[in-house]
């Protein structure tokens, strides 16, 4: 079928809307027409060549929206239901059959790689491959060709559109809090960065019960919105000692720290302030992927502490994000509260807004 979708053509260039050709679902497969889909930082590094994906891409993984049309072996949802879709996973590795997808052996192959897992394309754009398949959806488009694996049937009042990125970003930061590192109520936790991951975060860290939430985060209105969600601290790097800081407001130093950030100096600075049996969560990629963290091994031991890298927030999709919809329902997770919407075809301006800071999450939605 002919549909339209923002097509990449090279680094740090503009979207380009077009019409495009997909591929009928597979009988595994879902057809899925997006209501709203996330603009995440991780979609513009791939635009700009950091996964070395070929083009013309189209990319896209925080995707929201109704079912058309599914294959033949799909069972858990069905046309006209309204779904969220997360990342793909093979579902039959050692990782995903212990309820841990998000550490799928395969996640690379499925999802970025421009195609499905087996090489076949799911878009063509003038009879030649348009690579897709980014996180089993490429939903910077009207519709998105997905798995079943990936498709999370949602039972919400809230507009569909506004759901996508409990798929990724949302899922990733709350995740992070209450599965990865699972913070005990009454500790203090330090996020690393304001952006909605850290702020999703800071949502995770009021349902856990946290007593201490401090955000560092050097945009003013960041901070602001964090307070706003429950953090009990802010900090400005550039005109604050980040170390000193969470010494003055914890005395005995930080329970856990959540970077999103990837900074080592950051990471670092915060990780002078651990406490005893502190736990360092790392969700934020640095620029060069060869970065290393400097850790002393002396002063690790003596503080027994747990340093882990994270995916997705630990995450199972099919269970979380109707959870985090619950808690939303609940009054607790208002993660809708930092979202602004664009049209669509305004794929571009919202990517700048983005680059200029004037926004927290953007989500794309259909044009009126």
């Amino acid at each position: 079928m002919q549909i339209t979708a923002a097509v990449a053509h090279g680094p740090h260039q503009d979207f380009s809307i077009e019409t495009v050709e997909l591929a009928s679902p597979r009988s595994d497969e879902v057809l899925v027409e997006i209501r709203g889909v996330g603009l995440c930082h991780t979609d513009i590094a791939a635009r700009d060549g950091i996964y070395g994906l070929p083009y013309p891409l189209v990319l896209g993984h925080e995707g929201s929206g109704v079912v058309i049309a599914v294959g033949q072996d799909v069972t858990s949802v069905a046309p006209g239901d309204k779904v969220a879709v997360s990342f793909s996973s093979c579902g039959t590795c050692r990782p995903c059959t212990s309820g841990r997808p998000a550490y799928c052996t395969t996640f690379a192959q499925e999802n970025y790689i421009g195609s499905r897992p087996d090489g076949t394309q799911t878009m063509l754009t003038n009879g030649s491959p348009a690579h897709a398949n980014f996180f089993g959806q490429s939903s910077f488009a009207s519709h998105a060709l997905v798995t079943e694996r990936n498709t999370v049937k949602v039972d919400t009042e809230l507009d569909i559109s506004l759901v996508g990125p409990l798929g990724c970003g949302i899922q990733t930061g709350a995740g992070a809090v209450m599965k990865s590192m699972n913070c005990e109520k009454e500790s203090s936790l330090v996020v690393l960065g304001g952006g909605p991951v850290g702020l999703a975060a800071v949502m995770g860290a009021v349902i856990q019960g946290c007593s201490t939430i401090i955000v560092v985060e050097p945009v003013e209105n960041r901070r602001t919105t964090a307070t706003r969600l429950g953090a009990t601290h802010a900090i400005d790097p550039i005109t604050e000692n980040v170390t000193q800081r969470i010494m003055e407001i914890t005395a005995d130093g930080i329970d856990y720290i959540f970077d999103t950030t990837g900074r080592t100096e950051v990471i670092t600075a915060a990780m002078e302030a651990a406490a005893q049996n502190a736990t360092v969560g790392l969700v934020g990629v640095p620029a060069d992927f060869s970065v290393n963290l400097p850790l002393n091994i002396v002063g690790a031991m003596q503080k027994g502490l747990t340093v882990r890298g994270i995916v997705e927030g630990d995450s199972q999709p099919q269970l979380f994000i109707p959870e985090l919809l619950e808690y939303h329902a609940a009054g607790r997770f208002p993660f809708d509260s930092i979202i602004t919407t664009y049209p669509f075809s305004k794929i571009n301006d919202a990517v700048a807004a983005q680059e200029r800071g004037e926004v927290t999450k953007l989500v794309l939605v259909p044009d009126a």
